[in-house]
């Protein structure tokens, strides 16, 4: 089990170079394998550099321990998926909202490229950890610059959310992803659950927008 920390530092060295961000690269990519095969268990420095092809000082440079990679490891992928999922919204195969939402939920649930018990033990060490408000902030930032496109269809059909709809709706999603993960139901990736998940965000979405177009 990680222990539960106050904030720290992630990275000691700030690779601006292309050397430097190929390294740092590496070292993250290493820790995912040790997690997809050992776990947590099997976790520490030492086993990272090794696979990262790196000294263990090196690593050092980088990260200032096994917690600051894991948390790397976890913004790393959030990243990447808020990444993906803004290709999706700006694609005009399908502008429907349901087709949007569809594309975004998909990303969520194949989350670090599918690699499900690597998942799921970052998972539990950002919440060990105390970190889930930090690793969410950039989805809530990015729902707010961009959930506006979800509604394209050609125009806006979706009211504006509110920093608590925001708040509620990705906990929501994020969490039965979470809980799919952590419980390692076999339905996690199904198109089932995909549906569910769309069923629940459009209800919520039209909800919210009834709402505001009633409201005096």
């Amino acid at each position: 089990m990680v222990a539960r920390r106050q904030v720290f530092e992630i990275k000691r060295r700030i690779p601006r170079q292309k050397r430097a961000s190929e390294t740092a690269a590496a070292i993250l990519e290493g820790a995912a394998q040790i997690l997809e095969t050992a776990g947590l268990a099997g976790f520490n420095t030492n086993a990272v550099a090794a696979r990262a092809g790196v000294s263990v000082g090196t690593l050092y440079q980088y990260f200032a321990d096994k917690n600051a990679i894991l948390l790397a490891l976890a913004r790393r992928e959030m990243e990447a998926s808020l990444t993906e999922i803004g290709h999706a919204l700006q694609s005009e195969a399908d502008p429907s909202p349901e087709a949007r939402v569809r594309a975004m939920v998909r990303v969520m649930i194949n989350a670090f490229g599918g690699r499900r018990r690597a998942r799921k033990e970052v998972t539990q060490a950002i919440l060990s950890m105390g970190a889930t408000r930090e690793i969410m902030a950039p989805v809530m930032a990015f729902i707010a610059k961009e959930g506006a496109r979800v509604g394209l269809a050609p125009q806006p059909i979706f009211a504006a959310l509110t920093r608590e709809q925001i708040f509620v709706l990705s906990r929501s999603v994020m969490g039965a992803i979470r809980a799919a993960i952590m419980e390692e139901q076999p339905f996690v990736t199904s198109r089932a659950f995909e549906d569910e998940l769309v069923r629940s965000v459009i209800a919520y979405l039209s909800a919210v927008t009834t709402q505001a177009i009633t409201k005096p």
